[in-house]
């Protein structure tokens, strides 16, 4: 029986490929075409459409990297295909194997109306049902010529990531531009013996029902003619239908099918690309909303559907109506599926604020999902701020992807730093590509870990990146698996029909405390440096642009830049994307990021600068500006007053070589290597180094993942490793030591400053390594378990030891701006100014426990940018010895934020104050909606309980409590003496101050 089965199968397979699929098009006659090539970038729709054209053939080759071509397609439906279907097939040259990731098209009517996306899964375009014959035919291919990246040789170096050095030789060869017959019934017919055959091998070997399909195909298969497949279908059909109809067991498990194309805002192709992927596929999403009923469709990132409004009006009036109907709905409420590791607190908020802020304001959507299927990890600061934003829900896949431990649960409670529970969801498919196939769809019902309590499961649907999302076809099958024996029972549903289900039947989930780490793609974390400086250096603008703007609005009635701001918020939130912050796009996505952060920090520093000369007044006293939530030096936090006295440093020769710096708080020996062999912590009485150690230790390590070259670093980077030991200068210059050492074809500078108890380590490098990793290592004589580092609105802990699996996967993890180890009594903090990868590990020798913690500053990977990193950097990181995590947060903010001084009139008194440190405010704004109303929000800082008074520094005629979008949640209130506030562990809080 098993010989009988395997040829039947077989059989199935051959007829299918080589005579029943080919005769969907059973007659096919060609269409003219012309070509016009753009010359440069991508233009404006209507010059496309009256460029003209030469002649061009099928077979010919056309398309210079990232080029645009224009086809001009025509001709007439013969006269004797009355009554029949008629589609128009244009092949640009595709590769059916990567929908997504080659050519693309968008078709347009001669009158600039969009009809549909061309991909090589989806090649067609409807020209009459039913034909009249005499049709005449007219078609506007806007073709996109990008080259395949990733390619079958997948992470080989590549030019063709940046249109600077791809050349122009032509890469796609014109396939097929014809009129052709559908032929409905055979098409069925397809979908009928794909779905069957699809199931039949997922069922149990000797099970009843695999018998059973099996024979209706032999049947079905013998039915037909196969020199008349069109004349037979239908008989074929026929001898199908009794299977077709047999309903799911009561038990099967139910998916849930969204359809869905996950498109990556920039990542193997550039910002603009995707502007044109998403009009492609949206094109063809509202066409399938319109040809099928039960069909529904979700789309994510509010910055994508701003790109149609924006650019692609026509495209955004279908989608609006689709909107409305709801059958398009807007998932995710952020502006751009981001990375979540590294944003810091505000900029992950405000991804929220103006992502469901852009939803409600055009459709009256707030939706309460978070849609991130493709995101690196999860920070722990996630679900309040989640929470916070008014969403309750949360969807990933990604985490399928990690390597070493499979996450033991599909539907859970995830709790975050300050107890906040998110219902989450994580679709056992495990894909966000889902095409209906009878494999994803029993992998889901077998992989599903809540079974027995559960049984609903979600399938995002549909090719993304511009392989046109949903197709026909997955449509197509579904409505064959809706109900049917030995399946999965397969339903269209919107996001929240989903989750409305999911939390019904199971009250009372399990619970996953702190991150979701991904086991994978960690070097995410460091790799294009000058990307997440941008990023880190921006958000830091972002705080202070906000803060004294708000300032000088209240105390100097100066305008406010309201839609400066918004639009700059929503530039430093796109580049957040999680290919780009994470540094794994192209060349030419990193070149455009580079100077965009340029223009951001110019234009922000622009208003800060006028806000604080509007504050400052006329005179010739020095102001120093700290924008900090902390006091230093006498200046309060957000406010401004004259320059005290510097703190007093000494520095000296080293017995022995090198040189010692010291103030009244810690003594650092610099040995004549440039290293550091001591930082004694005065007040303590201690030392900060391990003994027989150096700190400040530049490491270099050969570093050659076995895939993902920008994404990853496998754990056995480690094993080889350089100590960059030698010094080619070691010199004081003033207080300060300068340290000078080459290496391979790389240099640095470091200098090395004592300030108020901290070490400050300024290091420039000039780097031309490849597939190297640079990490700068501190060993502490430190005993400690775990260790903290900063999140959103806090920070979470880690283990230093690898008693599991699950420790021992996280040998590379993220950072905001410190990292904090400690005993009781005493801790060391290692703060920095940009960078965020970092590992911490721990030994025990003849003289203790040393735990040594690395930040990682520099990779130089060659896919998907062959020249990632090169070039001069420049970091700057502190170690500050007997620091409490109060400390630590405090120095984190100080190096991120440093003091400005202006010449002034008189000091500037802070819009607000509090008088606990442990309550950091991390935004001082006035209101979105330009009422005048001043917004504070804070947090508590360090995983403690807080009391607090908050006291205005004007007059405040009530106050209220809000969430991120600055909607009330409680009641307002009326301030007598300052505002008392009372948190929990990390707890966030917002406040609208009315001014009186």
């Amino acid at each position: 029986m098993h010989d009988d089965r395997d040829l039947v199968e077989a059989r199935l397979k051959r007829v299918l490929n080589e005579r029943i699929r080919p005769a969907i098009y059973p007659e096919s006659v060609p269409l003219e075409v012309a070509v016009w090539h753009a010359p440069d970038e991508p233009v404006p729709v209507a010059q496309g459409l009256a460029a003209g054209g030469e002649p061009i053939a099928v077979g010919q080759a056309w398309g210079k990297p990232w080029g645009t071509s224009w086809f001009t397609v025509s001709g007439a439906v013969p006269m004797e295909w009355s009554g029949r279907i008629v589609e128009a097939i244009l092949d640009l040259g595709f590769d059916a194997d990567r929908p997504g990731f080659q050519c693309e098209g968008l078709v347009y009517r001669p009158d600039g109306t969009p009809v549909k996306g061309l991909n090589p899964r989806n090649q067609w375009v409807r020209v009459a049902s039913p034909a009249e014959g005499g049709e005449e035919v007219l078609l506007h291919v806007e073709a996109a010529s990008n080259p395949i990246i990733l390619g079958h040789d997948a992470f080989r170096p590549t030019a063709m990531g940046d249109k600077e050095t791809a050349g122009g030789d032509p890469l796609y060869l014109l396939t097929r531009m014809d009129l052709a017959v559908f032929d409905k019934t055979v098409w069925e017919l397809v979908m009928d013996l794909e779905v069957i055959g699809e199931l039949m091998l997922e069922l149990p070997v000797d099970g009843p029902r695999r018998w059973e399909l099996l024979r209706a195909v032999e049947r079905a298969l013998d039915a037909v003619d196969l020199q008349d497949v069109g004349g037979t279908a239908a008989a074929a059909r026929a001898e199908l239908a009794g299977v077709l109809a047999s309903p799911a067991v009561p038990s099967a498990h139910r998916i849930s099918a969204v359809g869905h194309a996950h498109i990556d805002s920039a990542w193997l192709w550039p910002l603009r690309e995707t502007v044109r992927k998403v009009a492609r596929t949206t094109s063809n999403m509202t066409a399938l909303l319109e040809d099928e009923p039960d069909f529904v469709f979700a789309m994510s990132q509010a910055q994508q559907w701003a790109w149609v409004k924006e650019h692609r009006p026509e495209v955004w009036a279908k989608v609006t109506k689709a909107v409305a109907a709801g059958r398009f709905v807007p998932a995710g409420g952020m502006w751009v599926e981001s990375d979540t590791n590294m944003p810091g607190s505000e900029a992950m908020a405000r991804q929220f604020v103006h992502g469901k802020r852009f939803f409600i304001d055009e459709f009256g959507v707030d939706n309460e999902e978070v849609w991130l299927p493709d995101t690196f990890g999860f920070a722990a600061g996630l679900p309040q701020i989640i929470k916070a934003a008014g969403s309750r829900r949360l969807l990933t896949q990604k985490i399928s992807w990690s390597q070493t431990n499979t996450f033991p649960h599909h539907t859970f409670l995830w709790e975050g730093i300050d107890g906040t529970r998110i219902f989450t969801h994580f679709p056992p498919v495990d894909t966000y590509n889902c095409s209906m196939q009878g494999r994803e769809l029993a992998h889901a019902a077998r992989n599903f870990k809540d079974k027995g309590v559960a049984r609903h499961s979600l399938a995002p649907t549909g090719w993304g990146d511009g392989g046109g999302g949903t197709t026909r076809e997955m449509v197509a099958k579904a409505a064959r698996v809706r109900d049917l024996e030995g399946s999965a029972m397969v339903a269209w549903e919107t996001p929240a029909e989903f989750f409305a289900k999911a939390e019904a039947e199971y009250p009372q989930p399990p619970v996953w405390v702190g991150e979701l780490y991904l086991e994978l793609h960690r070097a995410t974390l460091t790799s294009q440096a000058k990307t997440k400086q941008g990023n880190r250096r921006s958000e830091s603008l972002l705080r202070e642009a906000e803060l004294w703007a708000a300032t000088a609005a209240v105390r100097a009635d100066a305008p406010y830049p309201y839609e400066r701001l918004d639009r700059i918020w929503k530039t430093v939130l796109l580049h957040q994307f999680h290919d780009i912050l994470p540094g794994s796009s192209i060349a030419w996505v990193h070149r455009e990021a580079r100077r965009t952060y340029e223009v951001v920090a110019r234009e922000l520093n622009e208003i800060i600068d006028g806000a604080q000369r509007a504050l400052a007044g006329e005179g010739q006293q020095e102001l120093i500006f700290n924008g900090a939530p902390h006091a230093r030096h006498g200046v309060p936090a957000g406010g401004a007053a004259p320059a005290g006295p510097a703190p007093a440093t000494r520095a000296r020769p080293r017995a022995g070589g090198g040189f010692v710096l010291e103030d009244e708080l810690l003594r650092v020996e610099v040995d004549g290597r440039g290293l550091v062999v001591s930082a004694f912590d005065l007040r303590a009485g201690r030392e900060t180094v391990a003994p027989g150690r150096a700190a400040n230790l530049l490491q270099l390590h050969q570093d050659f993942p076995n895939k993902w070259d920008a994404w990853d670093v496998d754990e056995f980077y480690r094993r080889t490793v350089t100590d960059l030991t030698e010094a080619a200068d070691v010199r004081l210059d003033g207080d300060a030591v300068l340290v000078e050492r080459s290496f391979g074809a790389s240099a640095v500078t470091q200098r090395l400053t004592l300030t108020s108890g901290r070490l400050e380590i300024d290091t420039e490098v000039d780097w031309h390594e490849t597939e190297k990793f640079l990490k700068l290592a501190f060993p502490l004589d430190v005993r400690a378990d775990r260790y903290a580092s900063e999140s959103q609105y806090g920070h979470s802990f880690r283990a230093t030891h690898t008693n599991t699996s699950w420790e021992a996967a996280k040998f590379e993890a993220c950072n905001h701006r410190f990292v904090h180890v400690e005993e009781p009594g005493w801790g060391v903090a290692v703060v920095n100014d940009s960078t965020y990868g970092h590992d911490v590990t721990r030994e025990v020798d003849g003289h203790g426990t040393t735990t040594t913690l690395r930040a990682s500053l520099l990779r130089a990977p060659r896919f998907p940018d062959p020249e990632t990193d090169q070039g001069t950097h420049r970091f700057r990181h502190a170690l500050v010895p007997g620091a409490a995590i109060g400390d630590a947060v405090r120095e984190g903010y100080f190096i991120n934020l440093p003091e400005r001084r202006l010449p002034g009139a008189a000091p500037v008194q802070p819009l607000v104050t509090v008088d606990d440190d442990a309550v950091v405010v991390t935004a001082v704004k006035l209101a979105d909606d330009e009422s005048g109303d001043v917004i504070v929000r804070f947090h508590e800082s360090r995983g403690g309980r807080a009391k607090a008074t908050l006291r205005p520094g004007f007059p405040v005629a009530e106050v209220v409590a809000t969430d991120l979008l600055e909607r009330p949640t409680g009641e307002p209130q009326r301030p007598v003496d300052g505002i008392p506030v009372t948190l929990r562990p990390f707890e966030l809080v917002t406040l609208r101050l009315k001014r009186a």
